[in-house]
């Protein structure tokens, strides 16, 4: 297993941001991932226009995954209503 940051982006309104967040937490456990720490970073005005949206709720996630399953929750992820935007980084623990 190998540490990754997730950034997601949400819809702004409530009722589809909590039903995101589930279904990225959902799609995760479904892959055998496990959420360390979730931080929301509020809403943010967005470069571009995003499935019709120009504003959408940010949050990271910092979780543990098998490092062959994260193209196929990545293509989860493309199939999830009420997700706008992801990102994977790999988060490295060198001890330097």
């Amino acid at each position: 297993m190998k540490k990754y940051e997730l950034m997601a982006i949400f819809p702004i309104e409530d009722d589809k941001s909590k039903a995101g967040i589930e279904a990225v937490k959902s799609v995760l456990t479904q892959f055998g991932a496990s959420v360390e720490k979730e931080e929301s970073y509020g809403d943010r005005d967005l470069t571009y226009e995003v499935k019709k949206q120009k504003r959408g709720r940010f949050v990271l996630f910092t979780i543990n995954a098998n490092p062959a399953k994260i193209v196929e929750i990545n293509n989860q992820f493309r199939l999830t209503d009420n997700l706008l935007k992801s990102l994977f980084v790999k988060i490295d623990e060198k001890k330097n």
